[in-house]
């Protein structure tokens, strides 16, 4: 069995660790110190939705979950740069790791996916980003889904396929790194503006919202080099009913909030990457009029309702 670390320990993160440890890997869990999710998991050994056995090493020190071969890392996508700047204060040395992402942002400053970034750090450390539907509940009540791996470094999506993959969860080999990204990124943005759909009691638009949507997302990935076909795979469309209908879904509350005016206390990486793909459609002059909506309704620039209207109207499609 391989040995994996997941650095992490939000709800993705530990339903990713649930099921590395379920395969059988050895497995180490890392939260930050003083963190309460880490105090409370490393006490319980369980949170809302999973529970680990005593062979699961759950710990703050990172220099442990570091010392793992395969590094799985699940945080907050627009705090990335600074992490992996830290690791670098620290002169963590990666070139012997294969790092695998799953998170599912642009980093809202300058416009480059995490992979980018990761890259502008440990150049020669190969990465991987494993992304696709699925939500917490449903996986761990035994409900398969499939995701998708893909990489610049063949060898290591074959390695993460054979690992990783399940009767649970099936990973598929990606053949399209810019657009696996940028398309699993986005589907938060229209998952933002799913919310805002159901608030306002437009529930029947979220048909033309993923026509719309799917559109505007291909036209992003072609413009950055990706193929307009990823927007129609697994990293984004295929990602649509765990995201755009889900009860389960930040992004989806999120946008209700919008409407609302509820108060939450989660993070939606819709918004971040809204605001990353904004700089991006102003840099290449690029027009996607749901993104550029939401970002306007995140701004508080047009209300939801505005938003809306001019998206469903002859000038907006």
């Amino acid at each position: 069995m391989a040995r994996f670390a997941v650095l992490g320990v939000g709800r993705w993160g530990t339903l990713i660790s649930w099921y590395i440890s379920r395969l059988g890997h050895n497995l180490v869990i890392w939260g930050r110190e003083g963190s309460k999710k880490t105090e409370d998991l490393i006490s319980k050994r369980c949170n809302s939705s999973v529970c680990f056995g005593p062979e699961v090493n759950i710990c703050s020190d990172l220099n442990l979950a570091l010392a793992q071969d395969y590094i799985v890392i699940s945080i907050n996508s627009q705090n990335f740069r600074s992490f992996l700047s830290d690791l670098k204060d620290r002169n963590i040395n990666l070139e012997s790791k294969k790092v695998i992402l799953c998170m599912k942002g642009i980093e809202e400053s300058t416009g480059l996916r995490l992979t980018e970034i990761f890259s502008e750090f440990f150049p020669n450390t190969p990465v991987a980003i494993w992304v696709g539907p699925g939500h917490v509940k449903s996986i761990t009540n035994g409900i398969p889904t499939c995701m998708v791996i893909d990489s610049k470094n063949e060898n290591l999506k074959n390695e993460l396929i054979l690992l990783l993959s399940s009767n649970l969860i099936k990973c598929f080999k990606g053949n399209d790194l810019v657009g696996n990204e940028i398309g699993a990124a986005c589907k938060n943005v229209l998952g933002i503006a799913a919310g805002v759909l159901d608030a306002l009691n437009m529930e029947s638009l979220k048909g033309p919202l993923m026509v719309m949507g799917a559109r505007e997302v291909s036209k992003l990935i072609e413009k950055k080099g990706g193929k307009r076909e990823s927007a129609y795979g697994l990293c984004h469309l295929g990602d649509f009913q765990a995201t755009l209908f889900s009860h389960e879904s930040n992004n989806r509350k999120f946008g209700e909030s919008l409407v609302t005016g509820e108060k939450i206390s989660f993070i939606a990486e819709g918004v971040g990457t809204s605001k990353a793909i904004n700089k991006i459609c102003s840099d290449i002059k690029l027009d996607l009029p749901i993104c550029s909506e939401i970002y306007k309704v995140i701004d508080r620039i047009k209300t939801p309702r505005e938003a809306i209207k001019y998206l469903f109207s002859s000038k907006g499609s």
